[in-house]
């Protein structure tokens, strides 16, 4: 026999008890009489003791059947006030929502944008992890995550919210001092900061935007860092290049204080994604989080076009990379 109660058996005697009939009680819960009758009899086989008299014109407990009677309404009645509390806070946006997003976007545009978040659900409360390592959503127990990737099949559900390109970039002091690359090629003699946590890290692979010719090279350096703050302030100083995400580097290009070189080519850049372990049943507070993200952050407040009024330009080739803004200074 099961260690498991009956819970099925236990309502459904509960039900008939209540409504002094089989047919009423499987009216009201929307089965056939034939299941209420098996789960009635299967329990009283359990328990060892019959729980109604039955003759073809009446139904009543007996005495062992009104003594658990009680019981099982109660049981009853708790296992419906519990799946409607279930119910209640599925619907509604409330509770914690344990989310991840990259170190540098996060600190930039979703740390910001938490106020008014919060002002429009104060029921929920955010757990939020500002970290470039991947996250494991499933192992680690995340609701949801925001990642710049390119994403590839996963067992993840993942939207996209807007693309993200990548420049090569350098300060005005670097560029009088070192001279302006012309050509990836050039860049292996030049001083280049990496980014240790990008996958296939030490590889820079561009396309050129016009002729589609590819060329990887293995950038050199005095440095190489877990985050991008770790790489800026050697950059900003006119001591290296490095590559930079577009919602990082355009900040600085209206200053002049960095400049996008090698613009007639392009890194892959990938997308922002929401990514959730799963579409089925997601919570309220978490889809919640998701419209209001996506909503806020599908404009690219950071991108060129938007800080530099400027257009990428066309593509010659299929499947060739989205470009980079001019170079003001070439």
């Amino acid at each position: 026999m099961s260690k498991l109660p009956d819970f099925e058996g236990i309502a459904m005697f509960a039900k008939v008890a209540e409504e002094r009939s089989f047919a009423a009680a499987a009216r009201a819960m929307g089965v056939s009489v034939a299941t209420v009758s098996r789960a009635v009899t299967r329990l009283e086989e359990r328990l060892g003791g019959r729980l109604f008299n039955r003759t073809s014109r009446r139904l009543a407990l007996t005495d062992y059947g009104r003594t658990l009677a009680g019981r099982a309404t109660r049981i009853y009645a708790d296992a419906e006030e519990t799946e409607d509390f279930a119910r209640k806070a599925s619907s509604r946006p409330r509770g914690l929502v344990k989310f991840a997003a990259p170190l540098s976007f996060g600190t930039r545009w979703v740390a910001p944008l938490l106020p008014e978040f919060f002002r429009r659900y104060p029921d929920i409360a955010v757990d939020l992890h500002l970290t470039d390592a991947q996250t494991d959503l499933i192992g680690d127990g995340f609701d949801a995550a925001l990642r710049i990737a390119v994403m590839k099949d996963s067992s993840l559900v993942a939207r996209q919210i807007v693309a993200v390109r990548r420049f090569v970039v350098a300060s005005p002091d670097y560029i009088v001092r070192y001279g302006r690359p012309r050509h990836p090629r050039d860049l292996i003699s030049h001083r280049c900061l990496t980014y240790a946590n990008k996958a296939k890290h030490d590889t820079w692979r561009f396309a050129h935007l016009k002729t589609g010719e590819e060329c990887s090279i293995t950038p050199r350096g005095q440095l190489r860092g877990t985050s991008i703050e770790a790489l800026l302030p050697t950059v900003l100083e006119g001591l290296a290049i490095t590559e930079l995400p577009e919602f990082v580097a355009t900040q600085y290009f209206p200053e002049k204080q960095l400049e996008p070189i090698l613009t007639d080519w392009s890194l892959p850049g990938g997308g922002l994604y929401f990514v959730t372990p799963t579409a089925r049943a997601r919570p309220a507070k978490v889809s919640a989080l998701a419209d209001f993200l996506i909503t806020e952050l599908a404009d690219a407040r950071w991108s060129a076009e938007r800080v530099m009024g400027w257009k990428p330009p066309a593509r010659r080739r299929k499947g060739a990379l989205a470009g980079s803004p001019p170079d003001t200074k070439r």
